[in-house]
């Protein structure tokens, strides 16, 4: 049995793609993982609050259909839960395990999830090199997964994607036994998503592949604008629970409110002072262009708190490939 399962959602401004890494047995580990993703794209596709509110309720949604069913023969199942809303010029990414996603960009490769699993934290503090995690006996063992508890703990962050840019997302059974470095080679093969995925999953069976392995590829072909809403910026604090990350992202709408109160006072003014209807109509349109250029200004700032260090480059031989901690489905998509 495959304890992993992936989606690959067409949507009208792009697409939702994710894959599960499922636990507790064979049997209960395709259940959640199965759960989780039929969940997600349901609660996704019936709400209509802003995306990434909409993708943080979807991942709580799903946490409580995996919950509910761990009854029975199926007590004590889980999933790892790692999407990627596409939509228009940025992706939003919600992550809850130690599946992954990358970045390959301009030759560059970036890792923009942690894993959370007890090796990684292990290898924050320093008490664990990344080879040491890769063999540990301990290293799949993840400290944080659907299923576990009422409310989710999730990481939640958005960053601005370019023409050229190829997304992977993966469960370990990848990223556990090929290398950055590798990852990259194979990923800036001149392949179409579908065939890049079934190149990508041949190479963790070569070398080994002791876990099930999934692999959805996105390729960015077109440029397009970042979407009105403000981008979730990344907690410091690694996972955070659902409910305090959608407060902070209803906080962000404050932009939203603060643009729609210009607009409407602008109009206001220009109807009850028609003299002054100019000046009004240029002081309105005056504001609205700062506070939108200072939005984006911010947005881009903030890119750099998701692209960091490469961990493989074309471009550099002296970056480090940085090793990941530790059958088949190959979805592939593009947009």
């Amino acid at each position: 049995m495959n304890q992993d399962a992936a989606l690959a959602l067409d949507l009208p401004r792009g697409g939702l793609y994710a894959v599960a890494d499922g636990m507790g047995g064979h049997a209960a580990g395709e259940l959640a993982a199965n759960l989780a993703l039929d969940a997600l794209s349901q609660h996704y596709l019936e709400t209509r609050s802003s995306p990434p509110i909409r993708l943080a309720e979807a991942v709580q949604a799903a946490n409580l259909a995996v919950l509910r069913h761990a009854v029975g023969e199926y007590v004590g199942m889980g999933t790892t839960l790692l999407a990627a809303l596409v939509d228009r010029g940025a992706v939003t990414v919600a992550h809850v395990g130690d599946s992954r996603a990358y970045l390959l960009r301009g030759g560059e490769l970036y890792r923009l999830t942690e894993d959370h699993s007890w090796v990684a934290e292990q290898v924050r503090l320093g008490h664990m090199t990344e080879q040491e995690a890769r063999d540990h006996q301990w290293r799949s063992v993840v400290s944080n997964a659907l299923g576990g508890e009422e409310r989710v703990r999730l990481e939640l962050f958005a960053f601005p994607v370019q023409p050229g840019d190829r997304l992977l997302l993966c469960s370990d059974g990848l990223s556990g036994v090929v290398l950055d470095r590798q990852l990259l080679e194979l990923l800036a093969r001149p392949l179409e998503p579908e065939d890049t995925a079934r190149t990508l999953v041949n190479a963790a069976n070569d070398a080994g592949g002791p876990d099930n392995i999934t692999a959805v590829v996105v390729d960015v072909h077109r440029n397009q604008r970042l979407p009105a809403y403000p981008l979730p910026q990344r907690m410091e604090d690694g996972p955070t629970y659902v409910d305090v990350l959608l407060s902070a992202q209803r906080g962000n709408s404050l932009i939203t409110y603060l643009l729609l109160m210009i607009a409407y006072f602008t109009l206001l003014g220009v109807m009850l002072v028609p003299e002054h209807r100019v000046l009004l109509g240029l002081t309105g349109t005056t504001l609205l262009v700062i506070v939108l250029i200072g939005q984006r200004i911010w947005t881009a700032k903030r890119t750099g708190t998701v692209l960091n260090r490469p961990t493989a480059s074309l471009k550099r031989p002296d970056v480090p490939a940085v090793a990941a901690g530790p059958g088949h489905r190959t979805p592939d998509s593009r947009t």
